[in-house]
C-alpha cells in the first residue's frame, strides 16, 4: 500500500473511533477482557502521543504514560494524540528516521502502517462494544494487516525474543499453515522448535493447517476481533488438527501482548 493510501484509512478509521466512542465510555470491550470504551479511547490517545514522540525525539519514550495523562478525560486525550500523530506525519516524508521496536525499520513510514493497523482493530473493538454494526475493512487493508500481524509481530517477536514462545513451540513437531485471504494474497507460515517463519504465497498448496476467507475476516479472526456480529469468522473456513490451530494462535497472542 502506498504511504497516502495508510493515512487515508487511519483518518477513515479514527473518524469513526472517534464517533463511536463518545456514545457509551461505560460499555465493555468483549475484545478486550477488562476494559471499557473509556479504556480502549485512553489507550488509543495515548498510543498516538507515544508515536508522535517516537518520531519527534527519534527514540520511544520510556517510561510510558506520563501521569499527568490519568487527569485527562479519554476523549480529550484521543483528540490531542491524534493531532499530534497527524501534525508528525504531515511534517516527515515516511523515510525520515524514528524511533520503533521493529529493528529492520526504524523510520516514519513504520509508523504510518502501523498507526493505520491500530486504529481499525480499535475501530471494531468499539464497534463490538457499543453494538454499532462494524463498518467494513477495505481488503488492501486487510490484506496488509494480515502480512503485518504475521511478518511484523509474530515471525520478528520469535526471532528476537523467542523466550516467550519456548512453551508454546518447544514441543511442536513442525508445522506448515497456509493462509489465504481473498482471492490473491497467500502466506506460508512454517513453526517448530525457535521457529516461525513466513514465506509470501501458497506454495504447492499443502499445509497441515489451512485457514481462508475473505481478507477482513481473516484479519478478525487472526486479530482475535471476530466478534458475535457473524462477520468476523464464519466466513473463515479453517482445516487442521484443533492442537496445529491452536499452536497458531498462542503464537499471535503472545506476539501482540
Amino acid at each position: 500500500m502506498e504511504f497516502t493510501r495508510f493515512l487515508d484509512c487511519l483518518a477513515a478509521d479514527h473518524d469513526r473511533l472517534r464517533d463511536v466512542v463518545g456514545t457509551d465510555a461505560h460499555a465493555p470491550v468483549p475484545t478486550c477482557p477488562g476494559w471499557t470504551v473509556a479504556d480502549l479511547t485512553r489507550h488509543v490517545g495515548e498510543v498516538y502521543l507515544h508515536k508522535a514522540a517516537a518520531m519527534r525525539d527519534g527514540a520511544e519514550p520510556e517510561p510510558w504514560p506520563p501521569k499527568e495523562f490519568a487527569d485527562r478525560a479519554p476523549t480529550a486525550l484521543l483528540d490531542q494524540g491524534y493531532t499530534a500523530l497527524r501534525a508528525e506525519f504531515a511534517t516527515r516524508p515516511p523515510g525520515d528516521r524514528a524511533g520503533t521496536w521493529y529493528g529492520p525499520d526504524q523510520s516514519v513510514g513504520f509508523w504510518i502502517r502501523r498507526m493505520a493497523q491500530e486504529t481499525v482493530v480499535h475501530r471494531i473493538d468499539a464497534e463490538l462494544a457499543t453494538g454499532r454494526p462494524v463498518s467494513p475493512v477495505p481488503d488492501d487493508l486487510a490484506v496488509d494487516g494480515v502480512d503485518e500481524l504475521l511478518k511484523v509481530f509474530a515471525a520478528y517477536s520469535v526471532a528476537e525474543w523467542g523466550d516467550y514462545f519456548t512453551e508454546i513451540l518447544d514441543g511442536s513437531p513442525g508445522r506448515t499453515f497456509l493462509v489465504r485471504a481473498g482471492d490473491d494474497a497467500a502466506w506460508r507460515v512454517r513453526t517448530g522448535p525457535g521457529e516461525f517463519t513466513v514465506t509470501d504465497g501458497a506454495g504447492d498448496g499443502t499445509a497441515d493447517v489451512t485457514l481462508s476467507g475473505p481478507a477482513e475476516a481473516v484479519l478478525r479472526l487472526l486479530w482475535n476481533r471476530a466478534g458475535a456480529d457473524g462477520d468476523g469468522d464464519g466466513a473463515v473456513t479453517v482445516e487442521g488438527a484443533p492442537e496445529a490451530v491452536e499452536e497458531l494462535r498462542r503464537c499471535l497472542v503472545v506476539a501482540t501482548q
